[in-house]
């Protein structure tokens, strides 16, 4: 596993996070499983190309120590990377990875997840 300063954060904290060899399939999907981390990584979708969103940003109906299990499950499983600037522990999603190791998997996830929010009259 790689941690944000060994890849380049100016920060003395650290996270580890996996390297795109050790990311497995059953991993990614038991994360993508649970509608609390779903609804993480649809908003980071939609927000692709920001530097990243900072935890506070989700509005979750679990206590804090659930969103952080949620977030955390989300890194180790390679689905996202955490950084922190600051005080603010910021997210974005491991599209590039996720897409070279198992291509069309998150676009049809986001994809199914957005169908079934209409169907249901959910938030998108």
């Amino acid at each position: 596993m790689t941690t944000a300063a060994a890849t380049g954060s100016a920060s003395s904290r650290t996270l580890a996070h996996p390297e795109p060899e050790e990311i497995r399939l059953e991993a990614v999907l038991h994360a993508l499983a649970d509608p609390m981390r779903m609804r993480v990584v649809r908003a980071l979708a939609r927000e692709e190309g920001a530097a990243g969103l900072s935890c506070s940003y989700f509005e979750l109906p679990v206590t804090k120590s659930t969103c952080t299990h949620h977030f955390r499950v989300l890194r180790e499983s390679g689905v996202i990377r955490q950084i922190y600037r600051g005080t603010a522990k910021l997210n974005v999603l491991r599209r590039d990875d996720l897409d070279a190791l198992f291509p069309g998997l998150l676009d049809s996830v986001l994809a199914a997840a957005a169908r079934q929010a209409d169907r249901l009259g959910e938030e998108s």
